[in-house]
């Protein structure tokens, strides 16, 4: 059952935390965004004991840096754009499955209207790389810098993102004599303090009349057939690293000891 790491680093030199991750969650595929560290020592640190971790170079994503405890030959880029790499995950002897790892504009520079219409563009990409396999077994996960009930998530030639997943499993919908797939996204399970988890993976404030504060842009979202293989226990916003914790007495990110975002933990049966 492979496992996934995922985290925006906030262009810091985090090797050390990303190493203990890793081998105290048994990690196979980690996935960076704001990485400026040089692959080589990130690669160094998660190979600094017993594990064997390669890195998986991309072919013109800038934007996400990935590493897995397996030959990158597994992990081929199909498409790629600055903010997005697709890879087919093609393991011998399991199911081969789409992942698909963005970066998206930032709401410092983008508004939600740009942000829904790029997100169009996201899901036109990942359609293009299902129709190249020919199957639409794909995880997206990324830094979305939106909430799972924003427009570009949600919106039917958006993402297409619900968080029912009786509703994911009738695939699509038609609207306007259009089929629109859809993705489940379980990262409603997650929002808020109901959980021995933090409350979001970003945290903002400001003097705006109108704020979430915790925010849930880091996100995990499945096709239907994928939802069967999925892990749900084991979806997590992680909050140290087994020896540093990531947060503050106040519980929010620590942003001196680690990065303003916290990283997301998952698990797919393959």
């Amino acid at each position: 059952m492979p496992s996934f790491l995922f985290w925006n680093i906030n262009r810091k030199p985090l090797e050390s935390l990303i190493g203990r991750i890793a081998r105290r969650h048994d990690v196979d595929v980690i996935m960076l965004v704001e990485s400026v560290s040089d692959p080589a020592v990130i690669l160094q640190e998660l190979n600094s004991q017993e594990t064997t971790y390669h890195y998986a170079p991309s072919i013109g994503c800038e934007k996400v840096v990935l590493f897995a405890r397996f030959s990158s030959d597994f992990l081929r880029p199909i498409l790629e754009t600055n903010r997005l790499t697709v890879r087919h995950l093609n393991l011998p002897g399991v199911t081969d499955i789409l992942l698909a790892v963005t970066h998206f504009p930032s709401k410092l520079h983008w508004s939600d209207t740009s942000q829904m219409m790029e997100c169009v563009e996201l899901s036109n990409s990942i359609r293009v790389a299902e129709s190249q396999v020919g199957h639409s077994r794909t995880v997206l996960v990324g830094d979305l810098n939106m909430n799972p009930f924003e427009g570009g998530v949600v919106s039917a030639n958006g993402l297409h993102g619900v968080a029912s997943r009786a509703i994911a499993q009738k695939k699509s919908r038609i609207i306007q004599s259009r089929e629109y797939p859809f993705f489940y996204n379980p990262m409603w399970v997650l929002f808020g303090d109901g959980t021995r988890r933090p409350p979001g993976t970003y945290y903002y404030s400001s003097s705006e009349h109108c704020v979430y504060f915790w925010n849930l842009f880091d996100q995990v979202l499945l096709r239907p057939d994928l939802i069967h293989r999925f892990e749900m226990d084991a979806l997590d916003i992680l909050k140290s690293d087994g020896d540093k914790s990531f947060l503050t007495e106040d519980g929010l990110p620590d942003v001196a000891m680690a990065s303003d975002h916290l990283p997301l933990f998952f698990r797919i049966s393959l």
